[in-house]
């Protein structure tokens, strides 16, 4: 029979230097937390877009911590928008239609607001990526 060696440095079985190991998985259950909270507020709050955030959230707790993720997937506001994501991979038209007039509310406060014009060109880049993004997913699952 023969003996079984440890391999690596002798430090490699330490679980916060692993990947995947404690602080790793600590660090993704904190994203996913920020996430999850950002998320809730943007319910309330129109300026803040709640599906990024969301999907965000179960992506990090599908690597940390699986009974939160599947909680969350479960839930009745989350839920769907989650497995719409992950399943067919579609938006639904409420969401982007939420998504597009949150980030033309955002842009116009900024104009009104008197934000440099710098400033409002980036925006104008990013939100108009993203909301092509958002707009060019598909809105009904392919059955």
């Amino acid at each position: 029979m023969r003996d079984v060696m440890p391999s690596g440095p002798p430090h490699s079985s330490d679980e916060s230097i692993r990947p995947g190991g404690v602080v790793l998985r600590a660090l993704w259950v904190c994203v996913g937390a920020v996430s999850l909270a950002l998320g809730a507020v943007g319910v309330i709050l129109p300026v803040l877009p709640t599906t990024p955030f969301v999907l965000l959230a179960a992506f990090a707790f599908a690597r940390s911590a699986p009974r939160l993720r599947a909680w969350l997937a479960g839930n009745g506001i989350f839920g769907p928008i989650i497995l719409d994501w992950e399943e067919h991979g579609v938006i639904a038209p409420r969401y982007k239609a939420m998504a597009c007039t949150v980030m033309a509310i955002v842009l116009l406060g900024s104009i009104v607001g008197g934000l440099a014009w710098q400033l409002i060109a980036i925006q104008a880049i990013c939100m108009g990526g993203a909301a092509t993004y958002v707009l060019s997913r598909p809105s009904d699952a392919q059955k």
